[in-house]
């Protein structure tokens, strides 16, 4: 090395560039080009922990290093010095720079992960930058071990030079990313369009479903075409389901879905299902002046007209029927493209008295005796 500053002297606190001499356990020797070579303990030599200066430096290598110490010793014969060198403060000097940089342009940059401790994760950004364990993941994380030795995306989120502090962030990436994605599904999306989601969440009033990278909310009426107590009864967390986009309302950030308009309606091959002729157990749902309306299948109601309830007389429906009660309907006749279908109450009684006095009638004819058969027998014992 040239002599340091052509003979200039040398004082604590100056950066000075030397070259790597020797490599021992726990110290370097660092020619700088003085009258005396530069220790550099591994203490020095990062703000991180270090195992072995080997890992680090070989001989050879030249470094920007700062004069931390400088102590001499005379005695009568001679005069030794001692000049205690330091690479992790000229670092950290480069580093707070950068950092107080990154911060305050937001810059997103990835970093290793050195050390899981408690209450979060270390990264090596030249300096300890600490990352609490709130702002690791935007889930909640229980064992962190897994991640020493991983590459994250990070921000900073918090430098204070005084207290050597740096305060890092992977949350907050993950945050700014989803919620790009959120605003790049408002731009794209319109009501009308079907999807593929995955439900997050279910509340007692509907499901919340990722349509991807935002969730939207299926009211619990739109979950089935029928009655649906609680979500859960039709859905699970983690499902994937079709919905369709009912509306889009980009100011608010909200989406309303359908589960029930992707699924077949109700009456969707109504007629091959059920045709008129057949006699089917229905459920009354409601009772109007003309007639009664029965549900004989999930979501498909028939109406039974007042003419077809009963073969006597009744002045309203409410004489023979209530809501919710049980009841045998012949189907008179199904539309499924005008989602109408006539029942009868009336010719399932009448159809049963037919089938009755056929019994009876049968039974006649194979030989059962008539009143008439019997007095004929007992008059003609009495001639007798």
């Amino acid at each position: 090395m040239d002599e340091l500053n052509h003979g200039q002297s040398l004082n604590e606190g100056d950066v000075v560039t030397g070259k790597v001499v020797k490599v021992e356990e726990k110290h370097a020797l660092v020619d700088i080009g003085y009258k005396a070579e530069g220790i550099l303990p591994i203490s020095e030599l990062s703000n991180l922990h270090v195992e072995k200066i080997s890992d680090v430096l070989s001989e050879g290598d030249e470094v920007s290093l700062k004069v931390k110490k400088i102590e001499e010793e005379t005695t009568e014969d001679e005069s030794e010095m001692e000049i205690i060198l330091s690479k992790r403060l000229v670092d950290a000097e480069e580093n707070w720079e950068k950092l107080e940089n990154r911060l305050a342009s937001g810059e997103v940059f990835e970093a290793e992960i050195k050390e899981v401790v408690k209450g979060g994760l270390v990264a090596d950004v030249g300096l300890r930058g600490f990352i609490p364990a709130s702002h690791v993941e935007t889930h909640y994380v229980e064992n962190f071990d897994d991640y020493k030795g991983k590459t994250l995306t990070l921000k900073v989120i918090e430098t204070d030079r005084e207290k050597n502090r740096v305060i890092l962030s992977h949350k907050a990436v993950e945050e700014e990313k989803q919620a790009k994605e959120k605003m790049d599904v408002l731009e794209k999306i319109s009501a009308g369009d079907v999807l593929e989601g995955t439900v997050q969440r279910l509340t007692d009033f509907g499901a919340f479903v990722d349509i991807g990278g935002i969730d939207g909310l299926v009211h619990i009426s739109q979950l089935s075409h029928e009655h649906v107590n609680k979500a859960s009864d039709v859905l699970s967390e983690g499902e994937t389901v079709k919905v369709k986009v009912l509306s889009v309302d980009r100011d608010n950030e909200r989406i309303s879905l359908s589960v029930k308009d992707v699924l077949p309606g109700p009456w969707e091959g109504i007629e091959s299902k059920v045709k008129a002729g057949d006699v089917v157990e229905g459920t009354v749902k409601r009772l109007v002046n003309f007639g009664a309306f029965v549900e004989v299948l999930p979501g498909v109601e028939g109406l039974v007209h007042i003419s077809q309830i009963s073969d006597r007389h009744i002045g309203t429906p409410g004489e023979v029927l209530e809501a919710g009660q049980k009841v045998n309907v012949k189907v008179l006749d199904v539309s499924e493209e005008n989602k109408k279908m006539s029942l009868s109450i009336r010719e399932v009684e009448n159809d049963q008295n037919k089938k009755e006095i056929e019994q009876y009638t049968k039974e006649q004819d194979q030989g059962t005796f008539s009143l008439g058969d019997v007095i004929g027998d007992q008059l003609g014992k009495l001639k007798e």
